[in-house]
């Protein structure tokens, strides 16, 4: 059995549900895993939002439109009048749910329990959608199966004795419909897989079936060596290994969740990514095969922030980097890069929430300074580092100010340390010393 997951773009049309429809009806059995349509998420957001500050008007407002959309979806996908009325009934449920959160006191939990109806939404009306078109599918609700534990990692064995269980007790169909994206925490509080996580969710079913292939459906070929939207032709690539793949995905290629290769990638599960828009394109495929050498891809990650650590007395002295490590450690806050010199410490991070308390624990053991407005570009390939055109990669020098490097800490990996401002030139600059100059 394979996993095809769909984003919110590729349900958030009628035209684009009937492209879906058509790529899954092919008579082989499969789970489909979906997003919420487009633009519903950042209008649940919004709503906990208004929610949060005590606008509670603001709030019903957003509902309200919200529900004249769907019901307006509704009207032009499913003509069948008993279909339609149990697809309208069912989402008024959930706006009225969603009605009585504005009279609740806000928390985390309740945020998660209103943007979770994102997903609810779209899987009901697209599973009606098929029964319409006579196509036999079933609903399995991921709330019945997916969870995660006290370290917000999936519950491998939990899910796949639950996904088990689910599938059991639902009739049988061609294709089961569940959602992306939500799951329930160790406290069977409603929680979910952060932003881009329906690709999350779909390997982590891949796993738990061991799957014979995980399809990650979008509305692009497949990973592109460059960011389209800041670089001109670029080009998908046809093939990735695992390590590459993760590579890209934590370095800012948007077209994957940065965990998605985790669950499959130690029983060699396939992934190939898709274009909705245009399913004969090969696309994408990531596997534990390697093929050529050198770079491959380019990826940007923003908002990070470089605090350089100096202390001429310290840095050498036993025991100073593991007291700077344990500081990070104690604020939960991962380090991306880092480099060091004879009197100084450099690295980065990409989340600042406690930035001023380490900052301050920093400052009890050396001289501190902190850039923020920083970009990391991420250069990917396989033995990238020995490869004998990597040096190309170095004309950027004489373009772009860098304010650190990252080479050899892995084979597949070289990263450049930017201020972001710089970014999408040094994106086209690398696109054309690696990809488009021929002779040098």
């Amino acid at each position: 059995m394979k996993v095809f997951k769909f984003g919110g773009t590729s349900v958030g049309s009628i035209e684009n549900m009937n492209q879906v429809k058509n790529i899954i009806t092919d008579g082989n059995k499969k789970v489909v895993v979906l997003s919420a349509m487009s633009g519903t998420t950042n209008q649940l957001l919004a709503i906990a939002h208004d929610i949060e500050h005590n606008f509670p008007n603001e709030a019903i407002d957003k509902i309200n439109k919200l529900h004249e959309t769907y019901f307006t979806t509704i009207h032009k996908l499913i003509q069948n009048k008993a279909l339609s009325e149990d697809v309208k009934n069912y989402v008024s449920g959930i706006f009225n749910l969603l009605v009585s959160c504005t009279y609740e006191t806000f928390s985390k939990t309740l945020e998660n329990k209103i943007v979770a109806q994102g997903e609810l939404l779209s899987t009901y009306m697209f599973n009606s959608y098929l029964k319409q078109e006579g196509i036999a599918s079933a609903l399995l609700p991921a709330l019945n199966f997916m969870r995660i534990d006290s370290f917000n990692e999936p519950d491998m064995a939990y899910i796949e004795k639950h996904f088990q269980l689910t599938i059991q007790k639902t009739e049988n169909a061609q294709i089961y419909i569940t959602q992306g994206f939500i799951c329930m925490d160790s406290n069977d509080s409603i929680s979910n897989l952060q932003r881009g996580g329906s690709d999350y969710t779909a390997t982590i079913i891949g796993a738990a079936i061991k799957a014979e292939e995980v399809q990650i459906w979008t509305d692009i070929d497949g990973m592109h060596n460059n960011d389209p939207r800041y670089v001109e032709n670029t080009k998908p690539i046809s093939n990735l290994s695992f390590d590459e793949a993760a590579e890209l995905a934590y370095f800012g290629a948007k077209i994957l969740h940065p965990q998605t290769v985790t669950p499959v990638r130690v029983d060699g599960i396939p992934i190939r990514l898709k274009n909705t828009m245009n399913p004969e394109a090969f696309g994408t495929l990531i596997s534990n095969e390697t093929s050529i050498h050198g770079v491959k891809a380019i990826a940007a990650k923003d908002n990070i922030t470089a605090i350089k650590i100096k202390s001429a007395r310290m840095l050498q002295a036993h025991g100073f980097l593991k007291k700077v490590f344990e500081i990070f450690e104690t604020y939960t806050t991962a380090i991306d890069m880092i480099t060091t010199s004879e009197v100084a410490v450099s690295l980065t991070i990409d989340d600042d929430t406690n930035l001023e308390k380490i900052v301050a624990e920093l400052e009890k053991i050396a001289t501190i300074e902190v850039d923020k407005n920083q970009s990391i570009v991420c250069l990917v390939g396989h033995s990238v580092v020995k490869h004998q055109d990597t040096y190309k990669l170095f004309q950027i020098l004489q373009d772009v100010k860098i304010r650190m490097i990252s080479y050899g800490g892995s084979n597949n990996n070289i990263s450049l340390l930017i201020d972001t401002k710089d970014k999408i030139l040094t994106l086209q600059k690398l696109n054309f010393y690696l990809f488009e100059l021929v002779t040098l």
